[in-house]
């Protein structure tokens, strides 16, 4: 999805006394696996400090900027590039089985009205009319008609193919192994094809962000977020409109080509093992409200780390004692959703223009003793 609308960060008010009820009501969609990991402790410390009203606030126009830019580039980008990846403009509906969250969320949409990216709230019938997929359990929505959606991986292979016939040089399969520096300077990345040099470097690894800078002294409170999907044929009743599943915080993505569901959060460290029964959670999940929750056959099962800040802000920023060194990475859940803004904002930082975008609230030196 293409959330322009998911404007409130992860950590707001209340947030962690929320994942506690739900973690003990078993609805949760979060997991920690448990080991001793400093490293997640302080993370997760540090998230707890950002949980207030005021950090909400700046996170939200921090990132409205990056999303409302991406917005206009991905609209532009499809048509100009004639990317090939699905996309397609109906907007997010928000699906509720609960009738006090589908109250509740009436606040978080008066949050977004300053913004225009307020929904329009549906009753049973109305949800049923606009979506007729949904199952009798639910309640009622939100619909947000600001948001896209499109196929991550077509997405992927298109860009790279029309950022190739421009000229660009994408060398695949190939490992980093030390990155040289010398005088404040990268002087030349190792990797397993020999050493490259440029005049500047981006480090822009998500999740292995982490590991790369910790070897140039720096220290990013970035954890890995590992999330899971199932792709698969559409079933026989699927929606036309992609769907947040509210109350188990995953999302149903219809396309021409197929249908996925997805979600969870679960910090594991950098396992990119598949757990079978995080995988069936989401079909029971999405049974919950949908007529035809799955459909066959399943063309892959898979999980994935995003690299999750700890204020829920991506980091895009020139290291200050490297002065060919940029870090873009730390953008949690809206990797796609922000990503033309992102380079752009990289773009203008390389070049030394007037940034498009505010650098101000993505600086690496927010956070104190990162280095």
């Amino acid at each position: 999805m293409l959330f322009v609308s998911d404007l409130p960060p992860l950590c707001v008010p209340g947030a962690i006394r929320h994942e506690l009820i739900r973690t003990l009501k078993g609805t949760s969609p979060l997991y920690i696996k448990p080991r001793p990991d400093l490293s997640l402790l302080v993370w997760l410390l540090r998230f707890a400090t950002h949980c207030n009203r005021i950090h909400r606030d700046h996170a939200m126009r921090a990132r409205d900027s990056l999303l409302r830019a991406s917005r206009e580039f991905f609209d532009a980008l499809v048509a100009e590039e004639r990317l090939e990846c699905d996309f397609d403009h109906r907007g997010v509906l928000i699906a509720f089985i609960d009738p006090v969250s589908l109250d509740g969320y009436a606040s978080i949409n008066r949050l977004l009205e300053p913004f225009g990216l307020g929904a329009r709230r549906l009753d049973r019938q109305a949800v049923r009319r606009l979506e007729p997929a949904l199952g009798d359990d639910v309640c009622g929505g939100w619909h947000h008609p600001a948001d896209s959606h499109l196929r991550p991986e077509w997405l992927m292979r298109s860009w790279s193919q029309a950022a190739k016939k421009r000229g660009v040089a994408i060398e695949e399969n190939c490992s980093v192994t030390h990155i040289d520096t010398q005088k404040g300077r990268v002087q030349a990345v190792g990797t397993s094809r020999g050493r490259f040099t440029a005049d500047h470097i981006i480090l822009a690894a998500g999740a292995w962000t982490t590991a790369m800078a910790l070897s140039l002294g720096i220290r990013l409170p970035i954890q890995p977020g590992k999330g899971y999907s199932i792709t698969m044929a559409r079933p026989a009743s699927y929606p036309g409109l992609p769907l947040y599943l509210y109350e188990r915080n995953m999302v149903v993505t219809p396309w021409k080509s197929g249908y996925r569901l997805g979600g969870t959060m679960e910090f594991s460290g950098f396992d990119t093992t598949l757990n079978a029964r995080r995988l069936d959670n989401l079909e029971r999940s999405a049974a919950l409200y949908l007529k035809t929750p799955v459909g066959r056959p399943v063309v892959e099962r898979w999980t994935g780390l995003r690299p999750m800040c700890a204020d829920d802000l991506p980091i895009i920023d020139r290291v200050p004692h490297l002065k060919n060194l940029y870090i873009a990475t730390g953008h949690g859940m809206l990797g796609i959703s922000t990503a033309p803004a992102t380079g752009r904002l990289m773009a203008d930082m390389v070049a030394g223009r007037k940034p498009l975008v505010d650098p101000a609230p993505f600086s690496i030196q927010r956070f104190s003793g990162l280095r």
